[in-house]
Protein backbone atom coordinates (compact mmCIF):
# COMPACT_ATOMS: atom_id res chain seq x y z
CA UNK A 1 0.00 0.00 0.00
CA UNK A 2 3.13 1.83 -0.16
CA UNK A 3 3.14 4.57 -2.84
CA UNK A 4 3.73 8.62 -3.42
CA UNK A 5 3.91 10.35 -6.46
CA UNK A 6 5.24 13.36 -7.83
CA UNK A 7 2.81 16.35 -8.81
CA UNK A 8 1.70 16.62 -12.31
CA UNK A 9 -1.59 19.06 -12.33
CA UNK A 10 -4.37 18.65 -13.89
CA UNK A 11 -4.73 20.39 -17.68
CA UNK A 12 -8.38 21.44 -17.74
CA UNK A 13 -11.17 19.59 -18.03
CA UNK A 14 -10.63 18.07 -21.22
CA UNK A 15 -7.76 16.10 -19.48
CA UNK A 16 -10.16 15.28 -16.79
CA UNK A 17 -13.31 13.88 -18.92
CA UNK A 18 -10.64 11.83 -20.66
CA UNK A 19 -9.72 10.40 -17.39
CA UNK A 20 -12.89 9.29 -16.37
CA UNK A 21 -13.73 8.04 -19.53
CA UNK A 22 -10.40 5.60 -19.60
CA UNK A 23 -11.16 5.05 -16.44
CA UNK A 24 -14.84 3.91 -16.23
CA UNK A 25 -14.84 2.28 -19.89
CA UNK A 26 -15.93 3.97 -23.26
CA UNK A 27 -18.90 1.35 -22.73
CA UNK A 28 -20.03 2.96 -19.48
CA UNK A 29 -19.54 7.06 -20.16
CA UNK A 30 -22.96 7.56 -20.71
CA UNK A 31 -23.93 6.13 -17.88
CA UNK A 32 -21.95 8.64 -15.72
CA UNK A 33 -22.75 11.36 -14.10
CA UNK A 34 -21.18 14.41 -11.70
CA UNK A 35 -20.90 11.54 -8.83
CA UNK A 36 -18.48 9.52 -10.99
CA UNK A 37 -16.68 12.19 -13.10
CA UNK A 38 -16.15 14.07 -9.77
CA UNK A 39 -14.51 11.26 -7.74
CA UNK A 40 -11.81 10.30 -11.03
CA UNK A 41 -11.05 13.60 -10.37
CA UNK A 42 -10.58 13.45 -7.06
CA UNK A 43 -8.37 10.29 -7.14
CA UNK A 44 -6.20 11.91 -10.08
CA UNK A 45 -6.05 15.09 -7.56
CA UNK A 46 -5.07 13.04 -4.27
CA UNK A 47 -2.51 11.00 -6.44
CA UNK A 48 -0.50 14.14 -8.01
CA UNK A 49 -0.41 16.58 -4.80
CA UNK A 50 2.40 18.47 -4.82
CA UNK A 51 3.35 17.74 -1.48
CA UNK A 52 3.57 13.82 -1.33
CA UNK A 53 0.39 12.23 0.04
CA UNK A 54 0.84 8.76 1.75
CA UNK A 55 -1.64 6.10 0.68
CA UNK A 56 -3.24 4.80 3.88
CA UNK A 57 -3.77 8.92 3.99
CA UNK A 58 -5.58 9.13 0.74
CA UNK A 59 -8.26 7.04 1.68
CA UNK A 60 -9.32 9.32 4.46
CA UNK A 61 -8.86 12.39 1.96
CA UNK A 62 -11.37 10.78 -0.37
CA UNK A 63 -13.63 9.94 1.92
CA UNK A 64 -14.45 13.53 3.14
CA UNK A 65 -14.98 14.09 -0.69
CA UNK A 66 -17.26 11.68 -1.03
CA UNK A 67 -19.05 12.03 2.23
CA UNK A 68 -19.90 16.26 1.11
CA UNK A 69 -20.68 14.92 -2.61
CA UNK A 70 -23.43 12.60 -0.71
CA UNK A 71 -24.33 15.33 2.05
CA UNK A 72 -24.86 17.73 -1.29
CA UNK A 73 -26.82 15.55 -3.52
CA UNK A 74 -29.01 13.69 -0.70
CA UNK A 75 -30.11 17.14 0.44
CA UNK A 76 -31.49 17.84 -3.16
CA UNK A 77 -32.63 14.42 -3.44
CA UNK A 78 -33.83 13.56 0.38
CA UNK A 79 -33.94 9.99 -0.59
CA UNK A 80 -31.21 9.20 2.04
CA UNK A 81 -30.43 10.62 5.29
CA UNK A 82 -27.59 12.87 5.55
CA UNK A 83 -24.08 11.74 6.63
CA UNK A 84 -23.39 14.75 8.76
CA UNK A 85 -24.45 18.18 6.71
CA UNK A 86 -28.83 19.04 6.84
CA UNK A 87 -29.42 22.05 4.42
CA UNK A 88 -33.68 22.94 4.74
CA UNK A 89 -34.82 24.10 1.28
CA UNK A 90 -32.15 23.05 -0.93
CA UNK A 91 -32.78 23.05 -4.54
CA UNK A 92 -31.34 23.29 -7.95
CA UNK A 93 -29.02 20.53 -9.74
CA UNK A 94 -27.94 17.89 -7.78
CA UNK A 95 -24.73 17.53 -10.76
CA UNK A 96 -23.81 20.79 -9.83
CA UNK A 97 -24.12 20.62 -6.01
CA UNK A 98 -21.53 17.39 -6.60
CA UNK A 99 -19.45 19.08 -8.86
CA UNK A 100 -19.36 22.10 -6.17
CA UNK A 101 -19.10 19.93 -3.19
CA UNK A 102 -15.83 18.20 -4.68
CA UNK A 103 -14.35 21.16 -6.09
CA UNK A 104 -14.43 22.59 -3.35
CA UNK A 105 -13.48 19.53 -0.63
CA UNK A 106 -10.14 19.36 -3.03
CA UNK A 107 -9.21 22.70 -3.28
CA UNK A 108 -9.24 23.06 0.16
CA UNK A 109 -7.27 19.94 1.17
CA UNK A 110 -4.68 20.58 -2.57
CA UNK A 111 -4.47 24.64 -2.60
CA UNK A 112 -1.98 24.17 -5.17
CA UNK A 113 -3.94 22.68 -7.46
CA UNK A 114 -6.73 25.20 -7.48
CA UNK A 115 -6.30 26.97 -10.83
CA UNK A 116 -6.35 23.14 -12.77
CA UNK A 117 -9.51 22.35 -10.31
CA UNK A 118 -11.02 25.76 -10.85
CA UNK A 119 -10.63 25.31 -14.55
CA UNK A 120 -12.34 21.96 -14.67
CA UNK A 121 -15.05 22.83 -12.38
CA UNK A 122 -16.30 26.06 -14.49
CA UNK A 123 -15.45 23.79 -17.82
CA UNK A 124 -17.71 20.92 -16.17
CA UNK A 125 -20.54 23.15 -15.16
CA UNK A 126 -20.30 24.32 -19.17
CA UNK A 127 -20.48 20.83 -20.31
CA UNK A 128 -23.78 20.36 -18.33
CA UNK A 129 -25.19 23.54 -19.30
CA UNK A 130 -25.30 24.66 -15.48
CA UNK A 131 -24.31 28.03 -14.28
CA UNK A 132 -22.51 29.35 -10.96
CA UNK A 133 -26.03 31.11 -10.01
CA UNK A 134 -27.49 27.49 -9.87
CA UNK A 135 -28.85 26.90 -6.25
CA UNK A 136 -27.52 23.55 -6.53
CA UNK A 137 -23.84 24.88 -6.72
CA UNK A 138 -24.92 27.16 -3.05
CA UNK A 139 -26.24 23.42 -1.74
CA UNK A 140 -22.54 22.30 -2.58
CA UNK A 141 -20.86 24.65 -1.02
CA UNK A 142 -22.61 24.20 2.19
CA UNK A 143 -21.95 20.69 2.09
CA UNK A 144 -18.20 21.11 1.73
CA UNK A 145 -17.83 23.49 4.00
CA UNK A 146 -19.69 21.09 6.57
CA UNK A 147 -17.64 18.09 6.08
CA UNK A 148 -14.13 20.36 6.05
CA UNK A 149 -15.32 21.74 9.65
CA UNK A 150 -16.02 17.85 10.87
CA UNK A 151 -12.30 16.77 9.63
CA UNK A 152 -10.68 20.19 10.35
CA UNK A 153 -7.80 19.25 12.35
CA UNK A 154 -8.55 15.62 12.56
CA UNK A 155 -4.52 14.77 12.42
CA UNK A 156 -4.40 12.63 9.24
CA UNK A 157 -1.37 14.86 8.01
CA UNK A 158 -0.38 16.81 11.54
CA UNK A 159 1.49 19.64 11.01
CA UNK A 160 4.47 18.38 13.79
CA UNK A 161 4.48 14.59 12.98
CA UNK A 162 5.60 12.88 16.44
CA UNK A 163 8.90 11.57 16.41
CA UNK A 164 9.98 8.27 14.31
CA UNK A 165 8.71 5.17 15.36
CA UNK A 166 10.94 2.40 14.13
CA UNK A 167 9.63 -0.97 16.50
CA UNK A 168 12.47 -2.65 18.36
CA UNK A 169 15.51 -5.21 17.40
CA UNK A 170 13.46 -8.01 19.88
CA UNK A 171 11.85 -11.34 18.71
CA UNK A 172 9.08 -11.05 17.16
CA UNK A 173 8.84 -7.31 17.24
CA UNK A 174 8.58 -5.11 14.25
CA UNK A 175 12.22 -2.94 12.90
CA UNK A 176 12.39 -0.89 9.72
CA UNK A 177 13.60 -3.70 6.28
CA UNK A 178 15.60 -2.94 3.91
CA UNK A 179 14.47 -2.31 0.21
CA UNK A 180 16.87 -4.44 -2.48
CA UNK A 181 14.92 -2.76 -5.69
CA UNK A 182 12.51 0.19 -6.53
CA UNK A 183 10.63 1.77 -5.90
CA UNK A 184 10.23 3.12 -2.61
CA UNK A 185 10.15 2.64 0.10
CA UNK A 186 13.64 3.55 1.19
CA UNK A 187 16.00 0.76 3.18
CA UNK A 188 14.93 1.40 6.53
CA UNK A 189 12.54 3.63 6.40
CA UNK A 190 10.68 4.04 9.87
CA UNK A 191 6.82 2.98 10.22
CA UNK A 192 4.67 5.31 7.61
CA UNK A 193 2.21 7.54 9.18
CA UNK A 194 1.93 6.14 12.26
CA UNK A 195 -0.33 8.38 14.25
CA UNK A 196 -2.89 7.60 11.96
CA UNK A 197 -3.80 4.86 14.45
CA UNK A 198 -5.38 7.79 16.37
CA UNK A 199 -7.21 9.83 13.76
CA UNK A 200 -10.86 10.17 14.52
CA UNK A 201 -13.08 7.56 12.67
CA UNK A 202 -15.21 8.92 9.96
CA UNK A 203 -18.10 6.16 11.58
CA UNK A 204 -16.34 3.72 13.93
CA UNK A 205 -16.35 4.55 17.73
CA UNK A 206 -12.81 4.76 17.82
CA UNK A 207 -9.97 2.92 16.03
CA UNK A 208 -9.89 0.29 17.94
CA UNK A 209 -13.49 -0.64 17.57
CA UNK A 210 -12.36 -3.74 15.96
CA UNK A 211 -9.06 -4.50 16.73
CA UNK A 212 -7.82 -7.88 16.10
CA UNK A 213 -7.06 -10.93 18.69
CA UNK A 214 -3.31 -11.21 19.32
CA UNK A 215 -1.53 -13.24 15.74
CA UNK A 216 -0.22 -16.38 16.80
CA UNK A 217 2.55 -17.00 19.05
CA UNK A 218 5.81 -17.94 17.43
CA UNK A 219 5.64 -21.94 18.63
CA UNK A 220 2.27 -21.91 18.22
CA UNK A 221 0.42 -24.46 15.36
CA UNK A 222 -0.88 -21.16 13.46
CA UNK A 223 2.50 -19.78 13.12
CA UNK A 224 4.87 -22.05 11.91
CA UNK A 225 2.70 -23.39 8.63
CA UNK A 226 1.91 -19.48 8.02
CA UNK A 227 5.82 -18.97 7.93
CA UNK A 228 6.38 -22.18 6.08
CA UNK A 229 4.22 -20.89 3.65
CA UNK A 230 5.39 -17.51 2.77
CA UNK A 231 9.07 -18.32 2.90
CA UNK A 232 8.54 -21.00 0.10
CA UNK A 233 6.35 -18.38 -2.30
CA UNK A 234 6.80 -15.14 -1.21
CA UNK A 235 10.24 -15.29 -1.67
CA UNK A 236 12.24 -13.33 -4.50
CA UNK A 237 13.32 -16.83 -6.21
CA UNK A 238 10.44 -18.30 -7.70
CA UNK A 239 10.74 -21.04 -4.51
CA UNK A 240 6.98 -23.13 -4.78
CA UNK A 241 5.38 -20.32 -6.59
CA UNK A 242 3.54 -20.98 -9.48
CA UNK A 243 3.47 -19.04 -12.90
CA UNK A 244 -0.08 -18.34 -12.60
CA UNK A 245 0.72 -17.09 -8.97
CA UNK A 246 3.70 -14.46 -9.60
CA UNK A 247 1.14 -13.40 -12.23
CA UNK A 248 -1.84 -12.54 -9.68
CA UNK A 249 1.44 -11.24 -7.27
CA UNK A 250 2.55 -8.78 -10.28
CA UNK A 251 -1.61 -7.33 -11.13
CA UNK A 252 -1.82 -6.23 -7.61
CA UNK A 253 2.02 -4.89 -7.34
CA UNK A 254 1.12 -1.30 -8.21
CA UNK A 255 -1.71 1.44 -7.07
CA UNK A 256 -4.18 -0.84 -4.66
CA UNK A 257 -6.10 2.37 -4.21
CA UNK A 258 -6.51 3.41 -7.98
CA UNK A 259 -7.61 -0.44 -8.86
CA UNK A 260 -10.35 -0.64 -6.16
CA UNK A 261 -11.61 2.95 -7.29
CA UNK A 262 -11.54 2.03 -10.80
CA UNK A 263 -13.43 -1.19 -9.81
CA UNK A 264 -15.79 0.52 -7.93
CA UNK A 265 -16.53 2.99 -10.27
CA UNK A 266 -16.96 0.57 -13.03
CA UNK A 267 -19.57 -1.34 -10.81
CA UNK A 268 -21.48 1.82 -10.27
CA UNK A 269 -21.39 2.99 -13.93
CA UNK A 270 -22.65 -0.91 -15.10
CA UNK A 271 -25.68 -0.87 -12.10
CA UNK A 272 -26.42 1.98 -11.18
CA UNK A 273 -28.03 4.62 -13.18
CA UNK A 274 -28.91 7.57 -10.48
CA UNK A 275 -27.12 10.36 -9.23
CA UNK A 276 -28.19 9.42 -5.31
CA UNK A 277 -27.36 5.89 -5.35
CA UNK A 278 -24.19 6.47 -6.68
CA UNK A 279 -23.59 9.24 -4.24
CA UNK A 280 -24.52 7.08 -1.53
CA UNK A 281 -22.63 3.84 -2.83
CA UNK A 282 -19.44 5.80 -2.86
CA UNK A 283 -19.87 7.58 0.55
CA UNK A 284 -20.27 4.29 1.72
CA UNK A 285 -17.37 2.85 0.11
CA UNK A 286 -14.94 5.25 0.82
CA UNK A 287 -16.27 5.66 4.34
CA UNK A 288 -15.65 1.91 5.29
CA UNK A 289 -12.17 2.23 3.27
CA UNK A 290 -11.17 4.88 5.57
CA UNK A 291 -12.34 3.47 8.77
CA UNK A 292 -10.92 0.11 7.85
CA UNK A 293 -7.42 2.06 7.10
CA UNK A 294 -7.71 3.49 10.73
CA UNK A 295 -8.60 0.29 12.31
CA UNK A 296 -5.41 -1.58 10.42
CA UNK A 297 -3.09 0.93 11.78
CA UNK A 298 -4.42 0.69 14.88
CA UNK A 299 -4.03 -3.42 15.11
CA UNK A 300 -0.12 -2.16 13.48
CA UNK A 301 0.61 0.00 16.00
CA UNK A 302 -0.86 -1.82 19.02
CA UNK A 303 0.85 -5.17 18.36
CA UNK A 304 4.11 -4.39 16.29
CA UNK A 305 4.16 -7.60 15.00
CA UNK A 306 7.53 -8.60 12.98
CA UNK A 307 6.91 -8.60 9.00
CA UNK A 308 7.99 -11.88 7.14
CA UNK A 309 11.48 -10.88 5.73
CA UNK A 310 12.80 -10.15 9.14
CA UNK A 311 11.28 -12.88 10.50
CA UNK A 312 12.51 -15.78 8.12
CA UNK A 313 16.32 -14.14 8.50
CA UNK A 314 15.97 -14.58 12.10
CA UNK A 315 14.23 -17.76 12.42
CA UNK A 316 16.64 -19.62 13.97
CA UNK A 317 16.25 -17.53 17.07
CA UNK A 318 12.30 -17.58 17.04
CA UNK A 319 12.36 -20.87 19.35
CA UNK A 320 10.53 -22.30 17.18
CA UNK A 321 12.15 -25.69 15.74
CA UNK A 322 10.13 -25.92 13.49
CA UNK A 323 10.82 -22.71 11.39
CA UNK A 324 14.36 -23.03 9.97
CA UNK A 325 15.98 -19.55 9.24
CA UNK A 326 17.72 -18.26 6.30
CA UNK A 327 19.54 -15.01 6.83
CA UNK A 328 19.67 -13.85 2.98
CA UNK A 329 16.19 -14.39 2.34
CA UNK A 330 14.46 -11.76 0.10
CA UNK A 331 10.40 -11.18 -0.77
CA UNK A 332 9.47 -11.20 -3.83
CA UNK A 333 8.33 -7.68 -4.03
CA UNK A 334 9.59 -5.00 -1.44
CA UNK A 335 8.53 -4.97 2.30
CA UNK A 336 5.81 -2.09 3.21
CA UNK A 337 7.22 0.31 5.76
CA UNK A 338 5.28 -0.55 8.54
CA UNK A 339 4.00 -3.66 11.03
CA UNK A 340 2.81 -6.70 9.74
CA UNK A 341 -0.45 -7.21 11.71
CA UNK A 342 -2.72 -6.71 10.26
CA UNK A 343 -2.63 -6.57 6.80
CA UNK A 344 -4.25 -2.66 5.44
CA UNK A 345 -4.29 -3.97 1.96
CA UNK A 346 -6.86 -6.44 3.17
CA UNK A 347 -8.60 -4.29 5.23
CA UNK A 348 -9.39 -2.05 2.65
CA UNK A 349 -10.24 -4.73 0.13
CA UNK A 350 -12.93 -6.64 2.30
CA UNK A 351 -13.94 -3.14 3.03
CA UNK A 352 -14.72 -2.61 -0.02
CA UNK A 353 -16.07 -6.17 -1.10
CA UNK A 354 -18.02 -6.27 1.73
CA UNK A 355 -20.10 -3.23 1.02
CA UNK A 356 -20.51 -3.52 -2.30
CA UNK A 357 -22.29 -7.02 -1.35
CA UNK A 358 -24.33 -5.15 1.55
CA UNK A 359 -25.71 -2.39 -1.10
CA UNK A 360 -26.70 -4.89 -3.75
CA UNK A 361 -27.94 -7.56 -1.70
CA UNK A 362 -26.04 -9.99 -2.79
CA UNK A 363 -22.44 -10.96 -3.75
CA UNK A 364 -22.66 -12.49 -7.41
CA UNK A 365 -22.26 -10.02 -9.56
CA UNK A 366 -19.59 -9.55 -12.03
CA UNK A 367 -16.71 -6.70 -12.51
CA UNK A 368 -13.80 -6.21 -13.69
CA UNK A 369 -10.38 -5.01 -11.80
CA UNK A 370 -7.47 -3.86 -14.01
CA UNK A 371 -3.68 -3.07 -13.49
CA UNK A 372 -1.36 -0.73 -14.73
CA UNK A 373 1.80 -2.89 -13.24
CA UNK A 374 4.41 -3.19 -16.46
CA UNK A 375 4.88 -6.63 -15.43
CA UNK A 376 1.41 -7.90 -15.21
CA UNK A 377 0.99 -9.97 -18.71
CA UNK A 378 -3.05 -9.71 -17.72
CA UNK A 379 -4.42 -6.17 -17.35
CA UNK A 380 -7.34 -7.21 -16.53
CA UNK A 381 -9.26 -9.91 -14.25
CA UNK A 382 -12.68 -10.08 -14.16
CA UNK A 383 -14.29 -11.64 -11.21
CA UNK A 384 -17.91 -13.30 -10.72
CA UNK A 385 -17.82 -12.44 -6.77
CA UNK A 386 -16.87 -9.45 -4.88
CA UNK A 387 -15.72 -11.37 -2.42
CA UNK A 388 -13.33 -13.78 -5.08
CA UNK A 389 -11.21 -10.54 -5.44
CA UNK A 390 -11.19 -10.37 -1.21
CA UNK A 391 -9.92 -13.66 -1.60
CA UNK A 392 -7.28 -13.05 -4.13
CA UNK A 393 -6.01 -10.45 -1.83
CA UNK A 394 -5.49 -12.68 1.16
CA UNK A 395 -2.82 -14.81 -1.40
CA UNK A 396 -1.71 -12.02 -3.07
CA UNK A 397 0.19 -10.54 -0.07
CA UNK A 398 1.83 -14.17 0.79
CA UNK A 399 2.73 -14.54 -3.04
CA UNK A 400 4.19 -10.86 -2.49
CA UNK A 401 5.81 -12.16 0.51
CA UNK A 402 4.85 -9.32 2.19
CA UNK A 403 2.46 -11.03 4.75
CA UNK A 404 1.94 -14.09 6.90
CA UNK A 405 -1.79 -15.91 5.88
CA UNK A 406 -2.99 -15.07 9.42
CA UNK A 407 -2.08 -10.89 9.36
CA UNK A 408 -3.93 -11.12 5.54
CA UNK A 409 -7.38 -12.79 7.22
CA UNK A 410 -7.17 -10.63 9.88
CA UNK A 411 -7.17 -8.08 8.26
CA UNK A 412 -9.69 -9.28 6.03
CA UNK A 413 -11.86 -9.83 8.84
CA UNK A 414 -11.48 -6.37 10.18
CA UNK A 415 -12.84 -4.59 6.78
CA UNK A 416 -15.53 -6.87 6.64
CA UNK A 417 -16.83 -5.99 10.26
CA UNK A 418 -15.56 -2.01 9.52
CA UNK A 419 -17.87 -2.35 6.30
CA UNK A 420 -20.94 -4.12 8.12
CA UNK A 421 -21.17 -1.53 10.89
CA UNK A 422 -20.90 1.88 8.32
CA UNK A 423 -23.64 0.25 6.35
CA UNK A 424 -25.96 0.32 9.45
CA UNK A 425 -25.23 3.03 10.75
CA UNK A 426 -24.65 5.58 7.54
CA UNK A 427 -26.91 6.46 4.62
CA UNK A 428 -29.69 4.77 5.28
CA UNK A 429 -33.87 5.37 3.29
CA UNK A 430 -35.24 8.00 4.81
Amino acid sequence: MYRVRSNRCLDGFATVFLLAFATLGGSHIARADAVLDWNAIAVDTVSKAAAPRPVPVSFLDMAIVQAAVYDAVEAIGGKFKPYQVQIPGASGSPEAAAAKAAHDVLVNIFPVQNISLDTAYRDYLAEKGLTEDNPGVAVGQKAAAGILALRANDGRMPNSPPPPFTGENATGVWRPTTSYQPPPPPSGAPMLVPWLATVPCFTLQSGDQFRAKPPPALKSQQYTPDYNEVKAVGAQSEGTRTAEQTELAYFYAGDIPLQLRRALREVAATHLNKIDDNARLLALANLAMADAAITAWDSKKHYVFWRPVTAIREGENDGNPATVGDASWQPFLNTPPYPEFTSGANNVTAALARTLALFFGKDDITFTVTSDHPKAAQKSRTYARFSDMASDMVNVRIYQGVHFRFGDQAGREQGTQVADWVFAHVAASR
